[in-house]
Formats: C-alpha cells, sequence, structure tokens
C-alpha cells in the first residue's frame, strides 16, 4: 500500500473546482458546435443539452460537453427562435458565447450565454450557395446564371395560354394546399380547374427523393397538364432544407412542364423558386398567379373583340360612305342613260313594228303553199311506206324459212356424226375399251406384265391378266 496520505472525494473535487475558476473565471468563449441531447424544461424555462464537434467528414465526435441555458441564455434563445424561424433543437449547427464552471457535485459544465442567430442562417445560406453554384457548374445544358438571374430550361417553357389542369405536389393534409384549392375553386370569375393531387411528404431534407419521385410520376403520367404547382405551409427556416436539395433542384430545372412554387415562405427563396417557372411565397399566392394569367388571357380577348367591334364600325361606316356616293353615281347615270335609250326605243319600236307586219305578211303567204302541200303528201308517203312493208316482210319470210331448213340440215349432219362416234358404233367395228382400276384407260404407260384389265366389246366384258407387252410404232391404222 503506498504511503501517500489519502484525501475525500470532496477535497479533490475542490482542488478542480479551484483550478478551473482560477483559468475561466471571468472568461467567455465563442464556439462553434452541434446541439445533441437536447431538452427544455417549460415549468422553470431551463434548456439541457450537449454541445459537439463532430470530425470533419465523418461521424465521429471529437468533443463534447454538457451545456446548460437559463436567465439570459434562455432570453437569447428565444431570440434566435424569433429571428431564425428554427426552432433550438437537435442537429442544428450553433455560435454560441459560453462561460466555462464546474460544480462538485455536477461537474464540469457549459453555460450559454449568447447565440449569433446571424451565423445559423448564414450556414444555411452558405449551403445554399454551394447548392447553386453545383448545380451550374454541372448542368450547362439547361442551367445557367446571368447576372443573378438563373435561366432554366423549365423558366423558359412558355405558359399555355390558359392554365386548367394542374399536377398537385403537397402534403395531403397541409393548410396550405387548402387555401392553394380553396382560392382556385372560389376566384371570382368563375374559372374551373382540373386538380390531380400528387401527395407526398414536404418537409425534412431526407424526403427530397419521395418528392422527386411524385415528379417522375407526373411525367410518366402522360396527362397533358398546363403547369405543375409545389406547394406547402410555412415553417421554420430548416423546413425548406427539403427545397434547397442539389437533387429537387435538378429534376425542377429540367422538369419539360412549367413549375409554379407556392412554398410559404416569406424571406428567403429556396433553390426550387430560383430553378422553377413562376416561384410565389405561399399557396394561396399561387393559386392567385394561375387565376390572374387566365384572366390576362380573357382580358386579352376581351380587349380583342372591343378592337374589333370598334374596327368593324369604322369599316362598315367608310363602305356605307362610299355605298351612299356610289348609289347617287348610279342613280344619275341610271336616269340619264334610260332618258337617251328612250327616244331610241321609240324608234325602235316603230321600226319593228312595220317590218312585223311585212314578216307576217310573207309567212302567211308561205304558210298557204305549205298547207297545200300538207294535204297532198301524206297520202302518197304513206302508199310509198305501205309497199316497203310489205316487200319486208315477204323478204324476212322467205329468209326464215331458209334460215331453219338450213339449221336442220346441220342438225341431221352431227346427229349422223354422233352415232358414228358413239361407243356403241366403235365396238361394232371391231374396236375394244380397256379398263384399269375401274377407268378407261387409253395409254399403255400404266399397263405392264401382271397387270389385271378388262376389255369391253360389244356385249361382253372380259377380265384378263397381262402376259406379255410389246411395243408398236402406232401406224398400223394409218390410211
Amino acid at each position: 500500500m503506498s504511503n501517500t496520505v489519502p484525501i475525500r472525494l470532496s477535497d479533490l473535487a475542490n482542488k478542480v473546482q479551484q483550478t478551473i475558476n482560477q483559468v475561466f473565471a471571468g472568461q467567455t468563449y465563442w464556439i462553434i458546435a452541434d446541439v445533441t441531447n437536447y431538452s427544455f424544461y417549460r415549468q422553470k424555462g431551463y434548456h439541457y443539452f450537449d454541445l459537439v464537434e463532430k470530425q470533419e467528414g465523418a461521424a465521429g465526435i471529437v468533443a463534447k460537453v454538457a451545456a446548460v441555458a437559463w436567465g439570459a441564455g434562455a432570453d437569447k434563445i428565444k431570440e434566435f427562435e424569433r429571428i431564425t424561424g428554427q426552432p433550438f433543437t437537435n442537429g442544428i449547427h450553433v455560435l454560441v458565447m459560453v462561460a466555462v464552471n464546474y460544480h462538485t457535485l455536477y461537474g464540469l459544465q457549459i453555460t450559454v450565454l449568447d447565440i449569433d442567430a446571424g451565423f445559423t442562417i448564414g450556414m444555411l445560406e452558405q449551403q445554399k450557395q454551394a447548392v447553386l453554384a453545383r448545380l451550374v457548374n454541372e448542368n450547362p445544358g439547361f442551367i445557367q446564371k446571368a447576372g443573378e438571374q438563373y435561366i432554366t430550361r423549365n423558366n423558359q417553357l412558355q405558359l399555355n395560354r390558359v392554365i386548367q389542369r394542374v399536377a398537385v405536389v403537397s402534403s395531403g393534409n397541409s393548410a396550405g394546399y387548402q387555401d392553394f384549392k380553396h382560392t382556385l375553386d372560389n376566384n371570382r370569375f368563375g374559372y374551373r380547374f382540373t386538380l390531380h393531387n400528387y401527395f407526398t411528404a414536404v418537409q425534412g431534407e431526407e424526403k427530397a427523393e419521395l418528392l422527386q419521385q411524385r415528379l417522375i410520376d407526373i411525367f410518366n403520367s402522360n396527362v397533358p397538364y398546363d403547369a405543375v404547382a409545389i406547394i406547402r405551409g410555412g415553417g421554420a427556416q430548416t423546413d425548406f432544407l427539403l427545397f434547397d436539395t442539389y437533387r429537387l433542384g435538378k429534376t425542377v430545372a429540367k422538369f419539360p412542364i412549367p413549375v409554379i412554387t407556392g412554398i410559404g415562405h416569406q424571406k428567403n427563396e429556396t433553390v426550387v423558386d430560383l430553378m422553377a417557372h413562376s416561384p410565389t411565397k405561399t399557396p394561396t399566392k399561387a393559386a392567385e398567379f394561375i387565376i390572374a394569367h387566365n384572366k390576362a388571357f380573357e382580358d386579352g380577348l376581351m380587349n380583342l373583340q372591343k378592337t374589333i367591334v370598334i374596327r368593324s364600325q369604322q369599316l362598315f361606316s367608310h363602305r356605307f360612305q362610299v355605298l351612299s356616293a356610289l348609289n347617287s353615281v348610279i342613280v344619275n347615270q341610271s336616269r340619264n342613260m334610260l332618258a337617251r335609250h328612250k327616244d331610241q326605243l321609240q324608234r325602235y319600236n316603230h321600226g319593228i313594228i312595220n317590218t312585223t307586219q311585212s314578216i307576217l305578211l310573207h309567212k302567211h303567204r308561205e304558210l298557204l303553199a305549205a298547207s297545200n302541200q300538207v294535204l297532198s303528201k301524206p297520202a302518197m308517203l304513206v302508199a310509198h311506206k305501205r309497199n316497203e312493208l310489205e316487200n319486208t316482210v315477204a323478204g324476212i319470210r322467205s329468209f326464215s324459212r331458209m334460215y331453219f331448213q338450213h339449221r336442220h340440215a346441220e342438225m341431221e349432219h352431227h346427229k349422223t356424226v354422233f352415232r358414228l362416234m358413239s361407243p356403241a358404233n366403235i365396238l361394232k367395228r371391231g374396236f375394244a375399251l380397256v379398263y384399269q382400276d375401274g377407268k378407261v384407260t387409253a395409254s399403255p404407260g400404266g399397263i405392264t406384265p401382271g397387270s389385271n384389265i378388262q376389255v369391253l366389246l360389244t356385249g361382253a366384258m372380259i377380265n384378263a391378266t397381262v402376259t406379255e407387252k410389246n411395243e408398236t410404232n402406232g401406224t398400223a391404222f394409218d390410211i
């Protein structure tokens, strides 16, 4: 056993306390750390948590110290939440002013005296700017930056003249979605819209993949949407980190349907807002944007209608004046022409009357002569035609008799030929018919020695077996 005199634990704790107080008493430090193990006792207004420093590029922890905030420190945390809109909770990266103390019962502890809201907001802004820079650098085909503006494939799309069919990406129980739908359904112009809902989670950076998938579902639906509305209600600054992700910004920038955002923030624009076609601040503003777009189209039509009416009235007035002047010219010229031709018509009338009387007298004489001819010629013509008809009838009778005689002789000749060529007469002249397999055959090619054949003679059928077959030159019956 060592000869050193032992001391009590409280003595050792007091020595540690004295040493720490000698070094840190009255000293404050600004430190950067992450918040973990956070808890809040509302009744007393005390905040208890751990401040940790994480290993860069890894998940390991380099340092960890218990911390507490009460009194002025608790007031500073409340002010931090008001300025940033970000609840003080686990996982946030903060810049805090602390004092170090040691208690013999509770051990080493850091007391938070102040918190820099600008640091947290700045960190989020730095992350956002890094994402924007990556989007521009890695996707030059559909994202460019011109000054402070971002030119994307989506915000260069042309909106349809009228927006009626809208795909809505939102949370199903979101008050923002209800505001958006209510504003569209109750617009004072009576416009009607078709909304197709693609509900998903719209909070939490890790939900970016789910929201991206809903956009892919919209594209794969092949529905000709006029626009896509991405909406959600308000919230803390970190609630919008989902819309500052590279994945979602790239998807929106290249999306082939115009994207309208109404994400519910009142201050800074998100990456998705900058990549989208038409960013608005709230779901209600997004709905009002759509209504205003359609109203602009209607106003354009009404203005065009008014212009057409005015131009038509002007055109009709001008044409009416031209027609009135033309009418006056026609009336005057018609009167002059009628007066000028009246005398000429009277002269023509006298000439026609005199000429008509001479023509009628001449034609009367011709009619008398023709009448005499008509009375005598019909009888002669009828007699002549009757003789021609009798001669024709006689010729037809003579021709018909000779024709039938000739045809009768031809038929008798054919009968004689048919009788001579009939099988019965052929058999009588000493010829025979040869059957093989029940069929008449005239070709010896299929008959060989040993074949069974039937020979038909006059009055008899002979069954025979071929014992020999000799070829001939086919000239035995030549004449």
